[in-house]
């Protein structure tokens, strides 16, 4: 029976990998009281004494974390920023090549949300010489408030809120992302994409949308799109070229669920690259999971909502 412990349990992506394992049969959650559930000695216990740790936590806590490790059998799944750009990590994204180097290490940092759709768009096409590295890239995403976390969620629930709160609301304007850095080194780009991430009105769901000019391509789309379909054969990502919406593309057509698609929009001169899925699901705790899975070596959708 496989020992896990989630540190950081009662945030959002915690309480998600919570759900999602709770019913699992394979497992067995190692679960801190509330009054030591912040207990640095408690918690390097609890660390230890697992299989298998997922940190839900801040940045500066997840790097706090790894340093109480003692026993070397313990495998960690960050769902920080703290060390996805650390070559001693492997990025977490299975089907952009790294599934055989997930399921061998014992250090995988969880892909960002905005990330996530960014790179499965974008990835396969560097990779294969579709997209040029230099090319100067655009990208926004659309996001449920579930995101920013408790207190956003708090803010968008509670009583008497601003009318702000009613409409689209933009932020990151200062073109620092967190997100960023990984965009650019997991892509094998050159330079950053101008980023405008977006906060809509609605609890999860997030669509990612990389526009791209025929220019800056080596491919015509019908060759964009075969680069997905060889790409996304196996995982939780899947190519789609069907029309469901009449022309509409909703933000959040994946809320709940912990996979995601990807498509190819637009004319000969113009394309919209598309990923849609939920921001807490393939972009938080549905991929965590899936690497978990893949390091246990059982269907990586178990578990899983798909579909």
């Amino acid at each position: 029976m496989t020992k896990v412990f989630i540190d950081g349990s009662a945030g959002t992506t915690g309480l998600r990998i919570h759900e999602r394992l709770a019913n699992r049969r394979d497992l067995t959650l190692v679960t801190l009281p509330d009054q030591v559930r912040k207990d640095p000695a408690a918690r390097k216990e609890a660390i230890n004494g697992a299989d298998v740790v997922f940190l839900c936590l801040p940045d500066a806590a997840a790097i706090e974390a790894v340093a109480m490790i003692e026993n070397k059998n313990v495998a960690v799944i960050d769902t920080s920023t703290a060390h996805r750009t650390n070559d001693a990590w492997v990025y977490g994204f299975s089907e952009l090549g790294r599934r055989a180097a997930i399921a061998a290490s014992k250090r995988i940092a969880n892909p960002g949300c905005h990330a996530s759709g960014f790179l499965a768009l974008v990835q396969p096409l560097v990779a294969t010489g579709v997209l040029k590295k230099d090319a100067t890239l655009s990208c926004f995403s659309l996001t449920g408030y579930s995101g920013g976390g408790k207190k956003m969620i708090a803010e968008y629930e509670g009583e008497g809120r601003s009318s702000l709160l009613d409409a689209p609301r933009q932020y990151g304007i200062a073109q620092g992302h967190k997100h960023l850095p990984e965009m650019v080194s997991v892509a094998g780009l050159a330079q950053s994409p101008a980023f405008c991430p977006i906060v809509g009105d609605f609890y999860s769901g997030m669509e990612v949308t990389v526009p791209v000019f025929a220019k800056d391509l080596t491919a015509t789309a019908e060759e964009v799109k075969d680069v997905y379909r060889a790409t996304y054969q196996t995982g939780l990502v899947h190519f789609v070229e069907e029309d469901a919406e009449g022309g509409f593309l909703s933000a959040n057509a994946f809320s709940g669920r912990d996979d995601m698609e990807v498509r190819v929009c637009g004319n000969a001169d113009r394309l919209l690259l598309v990923a849609r899925f939920d921001n807490l699901g393939k972009g938080a705790s549905g991929a965590a999971i899936q690497n978990m899975n893949i390091l246990l070596g059982v269907d990586e959708g178990t578990g899983l909502v798909i579909g």
